[in-house]
């Protein structure tokens, strides 16, 4: 047992928080939870009311939502050396690109796989504007650039790389130069291809037939 209890499923943004994890090197525990039950279970909610994963609980702090869980993990394991110090010049780009990753990302990519069309004139009434913004912004930061904050690799890449890996792979996400150099860049890493593994062998075990 560990104080550490990550809540997941191997085919969920719960990917994204394996790889934080992996990234921090602390042991931890993990719970697997399936959609249809376990997630809306009463233990569960009292964790996540949304009754969503991934969900961390360290000792008795309870974090939800994936750019608030890598930014915790950052700090509260500051020798992994996944965000700037505190008082860094660097942790204004640190935050800005982190949370533009669980804003105007998100928010982009959910329209996009809903199909929803928001006239141009609407646009200002969201956060991303439109997808064309966003990726725009996205790239203009990434030109010549292999991180976000700095020159070293911190939670802020993790999450946008995720975010950037998924939606090309699925399609939400417009394939780019800049856009693919920099998801392998750091699809590379060893804690990535660690969370990459445990997470494909868990969902490989479930498709087994039960004898």
């Amino acid at each position: 047992m560990t104080d550490l209890t990550f809540y997941t499923h191997p085919m969920s943004r719960g990917r994204i928080i394996r790889w934080m994890l992996e990234e921090v090197g602390q042991p931890y525990d993990t719970q697997i939870l399936d959609f249809e039950n376990a997630m809306k279970s009463p233990a569960y909610l009292s964790v996540n009311p949304m009754g969503k994963v991934p969900a961390i609980k360290h000792g008795d702090t309870v974090v939800t939502e994936c750019g608030a869980i890598c930014a915790y993990l950052a700090d509260a394991f500051p020798q992994a050396g996944l965000a700037p110090a505190h008082g860094s010049k660097l942790r204004g780009p640190y935050y800005r690109w982190l949370f533009f990753a669980a804003g105007p990302i998100e928010q982009a990519v959910g329209l996009k796989a809903l199909g929803a069309e928001v006239p141009a004139e609407r646009e200002r009434m969201l956060g991303c504007g439109s997808m064309d913004h966003v990726l725009d912004a996205l790239e203009g930061a990434l030109d010549g650039r292999d991180h976000l904050a700095g020159d070293s690799f911190t939670a802020a890449d993790l999450y946008v790389a995720s975010h950037l890996g998924w939606g090309m792979q699925f399609g939400t996400i417009e394939k780019r130069p800049n856009f693919e150099r920099y998801v392998a860049l750091h699809d590379g890493r060893p804690a990535s291809k660690r969370a990459v593994e445990i997470d494909d062998g868990i969902i490989a075990a479930q498709q087994q037939p039960a004898e």
